[in-house]
């Protein structure tokens, strides 16, 4: 009678020579290969202790609350056996499906297309899908599909960046306090886990989900693990459908190794042919939003979004990247954005991009770096204070004080923002508006004389907030400013706006205002009543004498 080494080199020995030559092909192509997280996934599973059976497997994961498949992203057959865990499931109590492959970021797409808002080519599309994960689309939607039959919500559980192995682990710290909110949302529902599996090794993931949620039963289930695979072919019996590695650990075997590895080297080469098919925005919206956070020392992983809970790195945005005003058109209409989409294109005519913070996305054309940062300091403030998809007050809901100083603040914190990322824009001090008393203001549409108006009440405006102390009360000039609506409003805040935040960068140069203090202005919450007015003149009093003179 054979023995278990001799059955193992009998039943593997032709696939083991055809697999030699595609893992070479693989090392020589992927340089991500033998990187230490892969490492440790690898050396943790090693042997097994028992076969067991597909009945015992499903009796395993009916005990648990939350079961962790392991994704080898490049094999259908791990998406297929994931739709066949929530199938069973399903069957017996309430079930959650959340997906490494799309980022918590894009929960309300999720939620579009569960609601049947939009169709899968839309989702696909909106996801960036192609561009952001790469594999095959199919099966991926086949389980979505599956989950939406069958389970009570599908969850995003992703975040970026995932091209960056040595930042793979924050990751899993994010995945892991995700799933504790989804908890806290669902709370007697099974979860299911489709996470990459060089993530379900002991010390990666799992021990991240139990730090947070200590008290639920946690079971990782790997597919296809090779040393396992080969161990399992020494065993005396004909096929083995799964094997118990340690009390909370199966894996289940539904592929060899050569049709794992030869699929990801067919993806390998289809990456390296196919060239991306239209220009992608994303990753330069995404790394100068990045730029800004560091540049505030704001961890985008921890730092929560005003009092929701959720990380800013879940919040940011979706870029909508459309060449043309009909493709812009039907985006926005499919986003019922009806009543932004004058103000959009108008924005994408005159400046090439424009974030609508009520939908949380940015629209592009082009890029210019003058008003991409502006947008994207538009964005990092809106973030920090969770103002993201809110409909702002309106007008008439607030005392004109308060409406007036939180316009000019958010210009100021743009503007500001705007001269971190790009310290070369152009600079507007208080001198500039003399000059422009002589001649017309180009960003401004209004005649000679009512400009002027407006050129006084900024002028008095400054010198009442150096001087402050020696007047009586508010002039009524300042009050009829602070009162006005419609182009004038817009106009007043903007340039007062301006002037403040290039006040607010030459003060951090200088040495005036640190880090801490800016990070705590984007934080601000400027809802309460005087809270905006307040915060601008104890700005304004910080930036008033500038030790450093600079030269525009």
């Amino acid at each position: 009678m054979a023995t278990t080494s001799t059955l193992r080199l009998r039943r593997n020995a032709a696939q083991m020579h055809a697999l030699a030559e595609v893992e070479r092909t693989i090392r020589a192509t992927d340089p991500h290969s033998r990187r230490k997280y892969l490492r440790e996934f690898t050396e943790a599973f090693q042997s097994y202790h028992s076969v067991i059976t597909a009945g015992q497997v499903r009796e395993q994961l009916a005990a648990s609350d939350i079961v962790l498949v392991g994704d080898y992203h490049a094999l259908a057959s791990s998406q297929l056996y994931c739709e066949k865990v929530i199938t069973q499931l399903a069957s017996e109590g309430p079930v959650l499906l959340g997906l490494e492959m799309i980022f918590a970021r894009d929960q309300h797409l999720l939620d579009e297309w569960t609601s049947r808002e939009i169709d899968g080519a839309e989702l696909r599309e909106r996801l960036r899908f192609d561009t952001d994960w790469g594999y095959d689309w199919f099966p991926m939607y086949r389980l979505l599909e599956t989950a939406r039959a069958n389970c009570v919500r599908i969850y995003g559980l992703d975040c970026c960046p995932r091209n960056d192995l040595r930042k793979i682990a924050r990751r899993d710290i994010h995945a892991a306090h995700r799933l504790r909110r989804i908890r806290k949302e669902q709370p007697n529902a099974k979860i299911v886990v489709l996470f990459g599996e060089s993530h379900l090794a002991p010390m990666h993931l799992p021990m991240e989900i139990r730090s947070v949620l200590p008290d639920e039963k946690v079971t990782t289930v790997l597919q296809n693990v090779d040393a396992l695979y080969w161990k399992a072919g020494g065993e005396r019996r004909d096929r083995v459908e799964a094997v118990c590695v340690r009390e909370d650990v199966i894996c289940v075997f539904n592929a060899t190794p050569l049709e794992k590895y030869e699929s990801y080297r067919m993806y390998l080469e289809r990456w390296a042919r196919e060239p991306r098919a239209s220009l992608d925005m994303a990753p330069t919206v995404l790394n100068l939003a990045d730029a800004l956070l560091q540049f505030l020392n704001i961890d985008k992983y921890t730092a929560t979004a005003g009092n929701t809970g959720m990380s800013l790195v879940d919040v940011f945005p979706e870029v909508c990247y459309r060449p043309t005003d009909e493709g812009i058109i039907k985006l926005a209409l499919r986003k019922h954005a009806e009543a932004e989409l004058p103000m959009i294109l108008r924005k994408l005519h005159e400046q090439g991009c424009c974030y609508v913070p009520r939908l949380n996305s940015f629209f592009m054309r082009h890029f210019e770096m003058l008003h991409m940062t502006e947008e994207i300091a538009h964005f990092v403030h809106r973030a920090c204070r969770a103002a993201i998809g809110k409909v702002p007050v309106s007008i008439i809901e607030r005392k004109a004080e308060d409406n007036f100083y939180a316009q000019v603040l958010e210009c100021a914190l743009r503007i500001f923002g705007s001269r971190v990322l790009y310290p070369s824009r152009p600079v507007l001090h208080e001198e500039h508006l003399y000059a422009l008393y002589a001649s017309t203001d180009p960003r401004s549409d209004f005649p000679q004389e009512e400009l002027e108006g407006l050129l006084d009440f900024l002028v008095m405006h400054k010198d009442f907030e150096t001087h402050r102390g020696k007047y009586f009360r508010r002039p009524v000039l300042l009050e009829h400013g602070i009162a006005a609506t419609g182009r004038r409003f817009t106009y007043l805040t903007r340039q007062l706006g301006e002037l403040l935040g290039h006040q607010l960068y030459e003060a951090y140069l200088s040495g005036q205002i640190s880090k801490r203090a800016l990070r705590t202005l984007f934080f601000c919450d400027l809802s309460a009543p005087g809270a905006a007015e307040a915060t601008y003149f104890g700005i304004a009093k910080r930036c008033a004498t500038r030790p450093m003179k600079l030269v525009s």
